[in-house]
């Protein structure tokens, strides 16, 4: 039997769909569901050209014992993905799903986590400090902002003369490069 993923993403979905794509390639796990906190966030759209079943919700379903949380007790995943997720993930479903959600943030935590500290604001704020390298950190996801235990770190070096469009770039190719083979090994634990 197929383990069994569901992602939860914000935006455009670019890493959600490598993520469907590259478990469509095996006969280990698949991804079943892809939920948006946005309604018209592009990912809803790409998963369900992949023939993914994809949903949105409010605010109000994600943080309720009725919503979400029920919708995920009768699907089982055996791990929950944040691809892009900016909200902070509720304490009621990580209870129910105790290391079985994971995140990736495009820096090398504890550097540039925490609230606020996503997308294009970790790499403007990877650049203006002039940082050597940056990259990308898979982790567990707990109640508070990018403080999970840490599964795996991948890093890029940088130049002097990069800005936040050329380090966004390579993150994008560290995440798309890492993040598939890691939800494969955390699923193999």
């Amino acid at each position: 039997m197929k383990k069994r993923i569901v992602i939860f993403a914000s935006g455009s979905g670019t890493n959600a769909e490598n993520i469907i794509k590259y478990f469509q390639r095996t006969q280990f796990a698949e991804v079943v569901r892809v939920l948006s906190n946005k309604k018209d966030a592009k990912v809803l759209e790409r998963a369900e050209k992949l023939k993914v079943k994809a949903d949105s919700f409010t605010k109000d379903e994600l943080f309720s014992e009725e919503g979400i949380l029920k919708t995920l007790k009768k699907m089982q995943p055996d791990l929950i993905v944040l691809a892009g997720f900016l909200l902070k993930f509720p304490e009621i479903i990580l209870k129910e799903f105790p290391n079985k959600v994971i995140n990736v943030h495009p820096a090398l935590l504890p550097k540039y986590g925490g609230k606020g500290m996503y997308g294009n604001f970790v790499h403007q704020a990877v650049v203006e400090n002039n940082e050597a390298e940056t990259g990308i950190t898979i982790h567990y996801v707990n109640e508070n902002y990018d403080e999970g235990a840490i599964i795996s770190q991948k890093k890029v070096k940088l130049s002097k003369t990069e800005t936040a469009e050329t380090v966004a770039e390579k993150i994008h190719k560290l995440e798309h490069e890492w993040f598939p083979k890691i939800i494969e090994e955390v699923l193999l634990i």
